[in-house]
């Protein structure tokens, strides 16, 4: 296990180096070299290869990495050898989207349970996924001993359905609200902001078309 602070960026990678890992065992491979990875997930080798060597020699020179072993250890690391029960707040589109996608297939989370304020949707299943009304919240939470929450409520409320969030424990936020959450510093947020992702998308095609134009 590592014994030094792992960057985020390193973090962020991990999750990519575990599906295709999986993909090659799938088809039979067992070793694989860090240069043939590096085709496979786009990130250079010399990255893979620093990436790798916060975790100690998880491969030999001349060998590479034996595929099993190296699935073994990410998903000790990114706790894939268990599952983890996540909670969605706010079944709008995208919470009903993010509801009907597959996690479990591929990773080892799934959505348990599902909040929302429309009376409506109180008390029912949808997606195979029981929806609670939001005043439940704090206490399923609780009793369900969910830690980390997918957040797809309006900028509005945001805040403060966070606030509730962090009252009853809960330490990992995926936030796809346009707000920047104030949490303590035992909680992570990550924030997916898809007009960013979109504005930097265009960004590097104009960026690389400019080049283009100039050589």
């Amino acid at each position: 296990m590592p014994t030094r602070k792992i960057p985020r960026a390193t973090a962020k990678r991990l999750p990519v180096y575990c599906r295709y890992l999986n993909a090659l065992l799938n088809a039979n491979k067992r070793r694989v070299s860090s240069t043939e990875l590096s085709e496979a997930v786009q990130v250079d080798s010399a990255t893979i290869r620093r990436d790798f060597s916060y975790f100690g020699e998880l491969g030999k020179r001349g060998y590479g990495y034996d595929v099993e072993s190296l699935i073994k250890f990410f998903k000790g690391i990114l706790n894939q050898d268990k599952l983890t029960s996540v909670a969605l707040v706010g079944v709008g589109s995208l919470g009903s989207a993010l509801m009907n996608y597959n996690f479990h297939q591929s990773t080892n989370l799934r959505i348990s349970a599902a909040f929302d304020p429309k009376p409506a949707l109180a008390n029912t299943i949808k997606s195979g996924i029981p929806v609670y009304p939001a005043n439940e919240l704090k206490k399923q939470i609780k009793e369900q001993q969910i830690d980390v929450v997918i957040l797809t409520v309006p900028a509005s409320q945001a805040q403060s359905v966070t606030d509730d969030l962090v009252e009853v424990g809960v330490h990992g936020i995926l936030n796809f609200s346009p707000v920047r959450l104030s949490v303590p510093d035992n909680v992570q947020v990550q924030n997916i902001d898809f007009t960013n992702e979109l504005q930097t998308l265009i960004y590097f095609i104009e960026s690389n078309h400019l080049n283009g134009q100039d050589e």
